[in-house]
């Protein structure tokens, strides 16, 4: 049988359009829920290209919706189609399309961000690790309310080999709004290098395909949207536990204009600050005056070694929180405010008549 034969054994058969769906369903697009609708299936198969050929394969849709997207999927010849639905809105739509290609389309109710996808796929599509990624695919028009926490998930499964990433290196296809496509693509020295850059590129390789109007969704949101491939690297950039790394360059780029060494410094409790800061900077040979936005992945990962050094030497820095020292001190003003503020009045109060000057 020929490619494009083939390829037209998959289609679908006639069905109502997914703008036909959403108003036999009388569904509508929660804004609590930050959902928007892409009912045009020329961009929708736009998407599912980026994630490459997904002939015979495996494919976990995230949010499917009224099922633009999943049309696109099942269309494009994925044999097993997962879709892991939290709204039961949109369940009768999704059987419709699951009875107009039996045993392709396997629909789940509920939530992705605890959903154990590993269970949801058969152990024989695993690839080891340093091999081609297996034919499995993460694709997702996700909400934005979800898109920052669920990537950052994943990234966690991509640097312990969980998840859905036990089978392999497994690749994702997903939309962000515009701004965090940037930050998750940008290079060194932009002005959207970021926390999500560094984790991001450190473990994968990242690519930026395209930016779809927010006029082609509905309802139309504020902003544009971007397209984003991730592909789990082979060896990650930087060797150390995944916690260890995000506390890095999390404290690094919570002071974004500021040289970098005043996030390191958050690192450390305040007895001993400046001399570890001092040390680890040193160990890590990295300039303490460059900013946040200009450091490499080497020089991530140069402060990563130093830090775990550190922490090795130290046991203590491994559950220190500088945002809860914070907080301890805050609440020990507090506790004290009443007595501090008789004292000052005392201290300003003119002398009693009853008293010598």
């Amino acid at each position: 049988m020929s490619a494009s034969r083939k390829l037209a054994a998959f289609r679908l058969p006639p069905l109502p359009t997914v703008g036909e769906l959403i108003k036999l369903y009388n569904l509508r697009a929660e804004k609590q829920l930050s959902q928007n609708f892409l009912l045009d299936l020329k961009l929708t198969d736009k998407i599912v290209r980026q994630a490459g050929s997904l002939r015979d394969a495996h494919v976990c849709e995230v949010g499917p919706g009224p099922g633009g997207l999943t049309r696109s999927i099942l269309n494009a010849g994925a044999t097993d189609l997962l879709v892991v639905e939290k709204d039961t809105r949109f369940i009768p739509g999704l059987k419709l399309l699951s009875e107009a290609a039996p045993g392709k389309l396997r629909i789940v109710h509920g939530d992705i961000l605890t959903y154990r996808m590993d269970r949801g796929f058969p152990s024989n599509i695993s690839k080891p690790w340093e091999g081609d990624p297996p034919n499995l695919h993460i694709i997702g028009n996700l909400p934005f309310s979800v898109s920052t926490p669920l990537i950052i998930k994943w990234l966690e499964d991509i640097a312990n080999r969980t998840g859905p990433f036990m089978h392999g290196r497994t690749r994702l296809t997903l939309t962000f709004q515009k701004e965090v496509a940037e930050r998750l693509t940008a290079s060194t020295g932009s002005k959207q290098r970021s926390r999500l850059s560094v984790m991001a590129q450190y473990l994968c390789t990242v690519r930026n395909c395209f930016t779809i109007p927010g006029r082609a969704f509905v309802p139309k949101p504020e902003v544009d949207v971007g397209v984003v491939h991730f592909t789990p690297l082979v060896q990650p950039q930087i060797q150390q536990p995944f916690k260890l790394v995000e506390r890095v360059v999390r404290n690094i780029f919570q002071f974004r204009r500021k040289h970098c060494h005043k996030g390191v410094e958050k690192l450390f409790p305040e007895a001993c600050r400046i001399e570890l800061t001092q040390e680890m900077m040193q160990k890590a040979d990295v300039d303490p005056i460059l900013r946040p936005t200009e450091l490499t992945i080497p020089h991530i990962r140069a402060l990563a070694d130093a830090y775990a050094h550190l922490c090795s030497r130290e046991p203590s820095l491994n559950t220190y929180e500088y945002r809860e020292e914070l907080g301890m001190k805050h609440l020990t003003r507090q506790k004290n405010a009443p007595m501090d503020t008789l004292m000052d009045r005392a201290s300003s109060a003119p002398p009693s008549p009853l008293q010598p000057c």
